[in-house]
């Protein structure tokens, strides 16, 4: 059996989305059939266009939606549950899971194959052409079918946009500062870009109690709601960070800089690498279009002698179904600021207006939004 759906796809690389209907397959052992509601729009999607995944491939790994059809020996789900859909998938068993460290489970490396858990494809078109899923996802799809492990339970009263939301940018951007670079009241820290993910990271210096926040945003009215959430400092440029920073830190350098920019090179984490004090740890959050890329440069003798860690910072090292429940309860609680976060709506048919959007600065996060 099948069900039709709309989605979005990539045919081929540097290309636009394109949206097409699809058969999907019905949902194997472990495995759900999930009615997407909610599709967020991140620089991760826009960078399979430049490899990384199989093609064609239905795009988006950011979502939630609710429960069609569950498929044999699934107990943990049921038809009607809300759920919020993880790119990041945990198994609660490999060895990392076992220490506490489910962003990095074994089952992620269904991430870069588009394969599903379980194995093989869902998505065929017309022709029987196999469409792999981003993530062992594709939540740019009006239904998806997804492994349980990549399916974390939600409160229904939950507004379906925050759930989508807690799906990637907000946990990355909070896990970047809380989880792994460890900010203690008092703290200084430099946030690199104040996108998606880095108003979330100014989020969680505010609520970490940081003694300086300084955000460095080229676009002006991004500064502006990093003003308003509690940053302390604003900048334009580096140039103008580094300046004032230092100053401010008495010409110690701050004790934490992550880096969320979209796209992420050399530069930036040189500028960052200077800003930041002796012992003191550089989160890098960001990835590069071309994962082969050598972003990271710097002077190995200064790396040693001032002591400094750079860190990779993985879904901010959450683990879903821990991370996920609490962050959207912290919103629900009022402690975090969900709401103001979704800039753009957009309906699948806008998927390439979204990402347009996105590039020339206009969303912190734009969504999809699709009717039922």
């Amino acid at each position: 059996m099948s069900v039709k759906t709309k989605a979005a796809v990539l045919k081929g690389l540097h290309q636009d989305f394109e949206v097409v209907q699809l058969d999907l397959e019905d949902p194997r052992e472990g495995e759900v059939l999930v009615r997407m509601k909610v599709a967020g729009l991140c620089h991760s999607d826009k960078h399979v266009k430049f490899g990384g995944v199989r093609l064609p491939a239905v795009s988006g790994h950011e979502g939630a939606g609710i429960v069609e059809k569950v498929g044999p020996g699934v107990t943990e789900f049921a038809v009607g549950d809300h759920v919020a859909v993880s790119w990041i998938p945990e198994c609660g068993r490999c060895k990392w899971c076992r220490r506490g460290m489910g962003n990095l489970c074994d089952l992620g490396a269904a991430m870069m194959t588009g394969e599903l858990i379980g194995g093989g494809f869902r998505f065929r078109d017309a022709d029987g052409v196999e469409y792999s899923s981003q993530a062992g996802l594709g939540t740019f799809s009006q239904y998806l079918v997804a492994s349980t492990y990549s399916l974390v339970k939600v409160d229904p009263s939950i507004p379906w946009e925050w759930v989508s939301l807690v799906t990637c940018g907000v946990t990355t951007g909070w896990g970047s500062v809380v989880n792994v670079g460890k900010v203690k009241a008092g703290d200084s820290v430099a946030i690199y870009g104040c996108g998606g993910i880095g108003a979330n990271a100014v989020q969680a210096a505010i609520q970490a109690n940081a003694g300086l926040v300084g955000v460095i945003e080229p676009v002006e009215w991004k500064r502006g709601v990093a003003s308003k959430w509690g940053a302390d400092a604003v900048y334009a440029t580096a140039e103008e960070a580094h300046a004032d920073m230092w100053e401010r830190t008495h010409g110690a350098g701050v004790d934490v800089s992550v880096i969320t920019v979209g796209v992420v090179h050399a530069d930036v984490v040189g500028q960052a690498f200077e800003l930041t004090r002796k012992g003191g740890q550089i989160v890098l959050t960001g990835v590069s279009d071309d994962f082969m890329e050598a972003s990271i440069q710097v002077p190995g003798s200064a790396l040693t002698l001032f002591q400094k860690s750079i860190t990779g910072s993985l879904f901010g090292a959450c683990v879903p179904h821990v991370d996920v429940p609490m962050l959207l309860g912290m919103a629900k609680a009022g402690k975090l600021r969900l709401d103001e976060l979704v800039t753009s709506r957009y309906r699948l048919d806008q998927v390439n207006q979204g990402f347009t959007d996105m590039l020339d600065g206009k969303n912190l996060r734009g969504v999809i939004v699709f009717d039922d």
